[in-house]
């Protein structure tokens, strides 16, 4: 005969209407609690309790236990199926990279990855292990499709393009992560809104800094470049000349 917990854990494992974060085949209890705990993640960050969790996925904090064994397994397991998502949507993106919009951009701004970005933006506060391959990621994907526009004509060349891709993800990086934590969200799918609306308005500025500059002229980069060593050639790129 059945044990109650095992009676309750099947009453559970049926999903709600109307949640469409994962496959059906997927909405299994344990698959619904971590999923419930990406999003509270999200908002609350990692101090979020599991008996919040297990309210937002519609179990008992005794399920939660039952399927995970602690908070910190819960997290790891969060932490492992964000970075699947990622590499899968990456995948996916390879085809249309090469028309000049970043993984990041695309990701971040579609609906359906609003819980993912600000699980994202957590782990970066927290420093956590998912972030750092996160970013390395970003990086990669931005050497990359860098290169492809210095080729095309239309980006200069860098004396160290990883330098200069590493630099400009962890700004973008950074002003998305002080946005927000400025305006945090009551609600995950307020993530999307946010994204968009840094984007919108850091384009004008972005923009003008890409085309136009910033300094009148290049005395600070030239003084600069007496005092240092020569930086790593990159292959397939010319450097600037100094």
């Amino acid at each position: 005969m059945r044990s109650a917990e095992d009676a309750q854990e099947q009453a559970e494992a049926t999903p709600p209407s109307g949640d469409g974060v994962r496959a059906a085949t997927d909405l299994t209890a344990r698959a619904r609690i971590r999923d419930a705990a990406v999003r509270r993640f999200a908002v609350e960050g990692f101090g979020a309790s599991v008996r919040t969790i297990a309210a937002d996925a519609g179990v008992s904090a005794g399920l939660v236990m039952h399927h995970f064994g602690s908070k910190d397994k819960l997290r790891a397991e969060c932490d492992a199926d964000v970075l699947a998502t990622i590499r899968r949507l990456k995948r996916e993106n390879v085809a249309v990279a090469a028309a000049g919009q970043s993984f990041f951009q695309r990701f971040a701004a579609a609906e359906e990855n609003a819980a993912l970005v600000g699980y994202i933006l957590r782990s970066m506060q927290d420093g956590s292990p998912l972030a750092r391959e996160f970013i390395d990621h970003m990086v990669t994907d931005s050497v990359s499709y860098t290169r492809e526009g210095v080729a095309a004509g239309v980006i200069v060349p860098s004396r160290d393009e990883a330098a200069r891709a590493r630099y400009l993800t962890l700004s973008s990086l950074g002003a998305l992560l002080l946005e927000v934590t400025l305006s945090p969200p009551s609600d995950p799918a307020d993530l999307a809104a946010i994204v968009r609306s840094y984007l919108t308005n850091s384009y004008l500025p972005m923009l003008e800094l890409f085309t136009e500059g910033f300094l009148t002229s290049r005395r600070m980069l030239d003084e600069y470049l007496l005092y240092v060593p020569d930086p790593p050639s990159q292959d397939g790129v010319a450097p600037a000349q100094g």
